[in-house]
Formats: structure tokens, sequence, C-alpha cells
């Protein structure tokens, strides 16, 4: 079987005529190609309004490899022998005394949960949060009444912050664990799709589910998920894990303890502080979330409405760094999405955006971020980090009229009255400000002052680090803690569903191979 590269047919040719097109191309009998896979599917729009579609094609025909490598080259066609998948193989645990615990059942959590629980090490999860439905009953009873309940929230309980996200797999990772994610996601009830889509995504909705699908397979293979369970504190002996102490005082005995805390988690952080492990503040990123009607982007990126093109809403990346050098991007698109209050800390206000499987809200919204830098916080401890994070969410709630409702304005206003600037720094204020007419040459419409500007977007990422060493493990100045695993986007080592989940995997893996 072979791999031919970069095959296009336009947007609205359905992929049944590839075949035929393939055995045109190549010269071949009708029949000739006998299956075809798409191993990868992206959109070329750069001679809007002609749009297609370009595939990664497995085919197989009656020729051998070598003939159809050699028929390609005739035809101009980028082609390879069709690669060997290394399927991931979950090894057996051995000699382990005591049960692993897991604290956090975000995608860094879950995937360290599924190996382990594969791996016959009926693993224990603590999640501070509760199980889906009640969540899902607490965040809509939040969107619906402005009433934060900081134990059951868009950060916290089942899922983690993914739960309520567009559930996007896009990952810069070129981990050797992705394809088993992708396929566990698939088994579990996403879309076949994500397996080669360029930009590939669950859909909140369908995420729920492939979520409580997860924990129930992890169950099955004998491991436990404790809703409402709080890490309070780690035990330790002779420099190794000993126990997890959980918030009612108790003790759950064990060598190997991994934290998939979550970026939200910061009184736990600031417990591990405490106890003295390693932690470093990191860079990160501030800004606001920006919204515009979704037939704007289709036409500035397609050149014609999506819906004739028979693609779905487009979406955008955009970048620029403003005179001083500061980077200022978009993240987390959500095409057809919602923009979200994602507030989990009482008197602090922060959003994201979120969209369901099908992206048909009408609007298209984005982060629109500004680098916060080490060196912008004051102090020397990590936690000022987290202060400063909290400052300005804090700010955002006052603006609110301690309400929990997103400050809203007009671009227009952001731009030349903004009431928002009062709850951003002062260096990011200016920075979005400088970048958006530049954004605005690279995304026609991106600048349109009737668009929406929400704060505060302050959770795309960790602002701090919790150390680890080459075993995996945190340190305590300087010495490790064996059995100690920092994990996810909350010790610092990922940002999204993808990283975080190969994350955990590879903590797991340690834990397996200790």
């Amino acid at each position: 079987m072979i791999r031919i590269h970069e095959f296009k047919i336009k947007a609205l040719e359905n992929t049944d005529t590839l075949p035929a097109k393939i055995e045109a191309r190549l010269h071949l009998p009708s029949g000739g190609v006998k299956s075809f896979s798409i191993a990868k599917e992206s959109i070329d729009a750069r001679q809007k309004p002609d749009v297609y579609k370009v595939y990664s094609l497995d085919i197989e025909t009656e020729k051998n490899d070598e003939e159809m490598l050699r028929l390609c080259k005739k035809a101009g066609l980028k082609a390879e022998l069709t690669p060997e998948n290394k399927d991931f193989a979950v090894p057996k645990a051995k000699g382990l005394e005591h049960r692993p615990v897991i604290a956090g059942f975000g995608p860094c959590g879950i995937f360290a949960a599924l190996v382990l629980a594969k791996a016959g090490a009926k693993p224990i999860v603590l999640e501070r949060g509760p199980s889906m439905d009640e969540r899902v009953k607490a965040v809509e009873h939040f969107w619906k009444t402005g009433e934060l309940d900081p134990k059951a929230n868009c950060q916290f309980g089942e899922g983690g912050a993914g739960t309520f996200s567009d559930g996007k797999l896009t990952t810069g990772t070129r981990s050797e664990y992705r394809r088993f994610v992708l396929e566990e996601f698939v088994r579990m009830g996403a879309s076949p799709e994500i397996l080669y889509k360029q930009k590939p995504h669950i859909g909140t909705d369908v995420l729920r589910t492939v979520v409580v699908n997860l924990r129930k397979e992890i169950e099955s293979l004998g491991g436990e998920v404790r809703f409402n369970a709080k890490l309070e504190g780690v035990l330790t002996e002779e420099g190794r894990v000993s126990g997890a102490v959980l918030k009612d005082g108790s003790v759950i005995e064990t060598d190997s303890l991994i934290l998939a805390l979550g970026h939200s988690a910061r009184d736990t952080v600031r417990t591990l502080y405490s106890f003295g492990i390693d932690m470093e503040k990191k860079p990160f990123s501030m800004g606001v979330r920006v919204e515009h009607p979704q037939a704007l982007i289709d036409k500035a990126q397609y050149g014609i409405e999506a819906e004739k093109l028979g693609l779905g809403p487009a979406d955008y990346k955009l970048n620029v760094r403003t005179k001083d050098g500061r980077g200022v991007y978009t993240f987390c698109m959500c095409p057809g999405g919602v923009v979200v209050n994602a507030s989990s800390h009482e008197g602090c206000i922060t959003c994201n955006g979120m969209s369901y499987f099908r992206r048909d809200s009408g609007k298209a919204n984005s982060a629109l971020l500004a680098d916060v830098r080490k060196e912008d916080i004051p102090g020397d401890s990590p936690l000022e980090s987290i202060a400063f994070q909290e400052k300005y969410e804090h700010l955002a709630y006052l603006l609110s009229g301690e309400s929990y409702r997103l400050p809203t304005e007009t671009m227009g206003e952001f731009m030349t009255k903004s009431e928002i600037k009062k709850c951003l720094p002062d260096f990011v204020y200016e920075a979005l400000a400088e970048a958006i007419p530049m954004l605005g040459k690279k995304l026609r419409g991106f600048d349109d002052p009737d668009g929406l500007v929400y704060a505060i977007e302050s959770r795309s990422s960790s602002p701090i680090r919790i150390n680890r060493n080459d075993s995996g493990y945190a340190t305590a100045a300087g010495s490790e803690i064996k059995g100690l695993y920092p994990a996810g986007e909350g010790a610092g080592y990922a940002g999204g569903i993808m990283s975080a989940a190969c994350d955990g995997i590879k903590a797991a893996m340690k834990i397996l191979k200790a």
C-alpha cells in the first residue's frame, strides 16, 4: 500500500469521487483502486473563492508498490510507502506495592488513569469536583443565575477545563502517544474524522459523553474515580511518596502520585509550595476574547460563504509582534462557537470559548492574548504569578458590578474609550490595542469596530511550573521526591487537551517502568 500526498479536489466534491480521480490521474483502469482511506485532510483556500480539500490517501491496487510509486512520480504526485502504524502497547504492571493515585480528572488525569488501568494497576483518581451530570447542572445554573459554585464549575469536575471547550485536539506535540489518544477518543464516541482532520475537534457536547465513557472504561478495568475528593497534602518517607492526604483528613497509602491538577487548582499549588515542592515562574498570556459574525470570518478566509462550499465554518490563527517585541496572538479559536463565563473562584471573572460538534452558532470567537514574561511579575516567588492573575480577574469582577457578568464592549469602544482596559495590565492593553489594526490587515474584518470584546481571558496556560527531573519526579530543595509526578497543563508541561493527555500517559509509563 502506498500513501499519496497533496491530492486535491474541489471543496464541493464528495470523497466518493476520489477513487475515480486517482485512477484518471494515474491512468489506471476503472476499478483499479481496490481500496483507499484518508490519512489526512486539510483545506487550501489560497486561491479563494476556489477552495480545495487536500488529502493524503492510502491506496491499494493490483499493482505492486514499486510500480505504483513510479506511476505517481510520472503523474507528478508525491507518494511514499504507507508508514507502518506503531501501536502503543501498554505494559503490564509489575512490582507495585500500592495502587497509584492521580490527583485530577482532566485530560492528563484521564489518560494517566486509563493507561494504568489497562496495565492492571487499579489506579485511584481524586477529582475535587463532581461527576459530569452534577457538574453540567452547576455550570448551567451559574450561567443562568450568576450563582457560582467554587466546587463545581467550568474548571473543576469530571473532564477538567476541556469539558466546557471546543474539544480541540490540534497540537504541536509529536508525542508517540498521540495516535493512541485519538483512537481512544473515537472508541469512546468521538467522530472518526478526528483521526485525519488537520484541525480535529470533538465538540463539548460529544466530549461530555466521551469523558464519561472513558471513566466507565477505567472503572471496568479496576480503577476507581472518587468525586468531590480534593488532594490536601502529600506524605513522604525517606525521600519517597508514602501517602495522599485528602481534605477530610483521610490518607491513601501510595508510593506513586501523579499531580494532574489543571491550571486552576491554585489552592493546591499553594499547599504544595508550602510543603517545599520546587516551582518556578513560567511565561504565560493574558488578554480578552473577541467575537465576530461567522459569515465575516468565512468571507475573509474562503472568499465566499462556507455553506456554498459545503464546508464547515472557517477558523483562523493569527500572530504579530508589537514595536517593543511583545507577542500578540489568537488562541483557542472557536468557529461557530460561543463565549462562556469560565469563572471558578469567588470574586474573580475569567472567560473562555466553547462550541458544540456542529459549530452552528453563527458566531466566531477567539482569545486575543499578549505575552506575559516572567520579568513582568513582581517578586521572586512563583506564587506571585498566580496572584497576578487573581488581581486582574478580581478587577474584572468589580467591573461587572460584582455580578459575574462578563465585562463586554465593542471593538470600537475597546480601541477608543475602553472600560475593559481597567481589568488588564497596562502593557497587555497597549499590546492588544497596537496589534488589532495589524491583525485586521492579516484577516479582513478582524478589527471591525462592531466586533465584541469580552474580559478577561486569563487561563490559557499555567503561570507556574512544578519542577520535575528526568525521572519525572518532583523535587524539593533540589532533591527528588520519588513517586511524585507533576504532569499536564497545571504543572506547566502541556497546553491543551492533546498535549495534556500525552503528558499524563508519559507519567503513567514512568510509574510502570520505575
